[in-house]
């Protein structure tokens, strides 16, 4: 994978929630099969939350749902519903990107690897996500 860092924007659907994260433009995404994610069809990809910024007055926009341990923010934007990102029980010092809500024209290559949410923590402990949310150095 390109380590090199580019900008990506991106947001919801109906544009009232936009950001822009900083990640290579190769990125390996996750497709969860937890309750949650495989009901929203969500594949994502985590990045160090440094590297995040939300835009603008999208806060506003934004609502929270929380279940289990808490430990997952999924965020949805209040108007369109979709989750665009969220702070994943995986990696609460990072955050999740909908790899299909960044703007077309940055992202070259998204490697899809499977997480076994269902069996979360065995997964989490086999899989390496943990490093997802982790700068080099």
């Amino acid at each position: 994978m390109d380590s090199e860092l580019v900008v990506h924007n991106g947001g919801c659907h109906c544009r009232s929630v936009r950001w822009r994260v900083r990640s290579p433009v190769s990125v390996v995404a996750w497709q969860c099969n937890c309750t949650d994610c495989s009901m929203r069809g969500n594949t994502h990809f985590i990045v160090p939350s440094e590297r995040f910024e939300l835009l603008g007055d999208s806060k506003q926009f934004l609502t929270t749902y929380t279940f289990g341990t808490h430990t997952a923010k999924h965020t949805f934007c209040k108007v369109c519903g979709i989750t665009s990102f969220y702070i994943p029980r995986s990696n609460p010092d990072g955050f999740a990107i909908t790899f299909r809500c960044v703007d077309p024209g940055t992202l070259t290559h998204v490697e899809i690897k499977h997480f076994n949410g269902r069996n979360w923590e065995n997964s989490y402990h086999q899989t390496g996500i943990v490093l997802c949310s982790q700068t080099e150095g």
